[in-house]
């Protein structure tokens, strides 16, 4: 009876999002704390981990975030466990979904196409795929020589690292850098295109026409 009026009216009208995660929950912490600014019109409704005892699990503790682990090996095959995860997503009334460094793949069902999003340390379509992510993807971006790195925010799809795109920052790749190099000047930009996509999706301002996201820019006026 009393919780409605223990909730600003502000935060009631934030939009309930769930984060995936697997690992750190850096890109979570990101997310919560861009919410609890007023910088993003989101709030964290349910955290999911993929495995126990990963550190996001301890750092959803502390931010005080609901969290459930959902573990692939305990389910059969990625429709069963696509099914456990949404259905946790689905009970704690989450809106869009925030893959963040979620490595098992899902299946995502029709009631949740186009609401979930994923982040990749790189510019997509180079150095994603299976078996690309976190300080691999580096490593293979300095192994090939590249001179431009990045990160990607797209709207997920039933495999790895496609869908549509909706926001890209790049940063240079400079002479001396090794993988973790790379991977703290592209998590920088990470922090502020993942905030950047969500918000877009939230307002309303993403239009999808087959492989092809369009993104209004924000309106200012206000």
């Amino acid at each position: 009876m009393a919780g409605s009026s223990d909730q600003p009216e502000s935060e009631n009208r934030k939009a309930r999002i769930a984060v995936l995660i697997s690992g750190s929950g850096r890109s979570m912490v990101n997310l919560h704390n861009r919410g609890q600014a007023g910088t993003l019109d989101a709030k964290i409704a349910l955290v999911i981990a993929s495995r126990p005892g990963i550190a996001g699990l301890d750092r959803a503790a502390e931010l005080d975030l609901p969290t459930q682990t959902v573990e692939r090996k305990a389910h059969g095959d990625i429709k069963a466990y696509s099914q456990a995860v949404f259905d946790h997503v689905r009970q704690a009334k989450a809106e869009w979904v925030c893959l963040a460094g979620f490595l098992s793949l899902l299946r995502i069902p029709s009631d949740y196409a186009g609401r979930v999003l994923n982040i990749h340390p790189s510019l997509l379509p180079a150095f994603g795929g299976p078996g690309m992510y976190g300080v691999k993807v580096h490593q293979a971006v300095l192994d090939h020589g590249a001179k431009v790195s990045g990160c990607t925010v797209h709207l997920a799809d039933d495999t790895y690292d496609t869908g549509p795109i909706l926001v890209q920052k790049a940063c240079p790749v400079l002479p001396g850098d090794d993988a973790d190099d790379l991977a703290a000047r592209v998590f920088d930009l990470e922090c502020k295109a993942y905030p950047e996509a969500l918000a877009a999706c939230v307002d309303g301002r993403v239009h999808v026409a087959g492989r092809v996201a369009t993104v209004d820019m924000p309106d200012s006026t206000g």
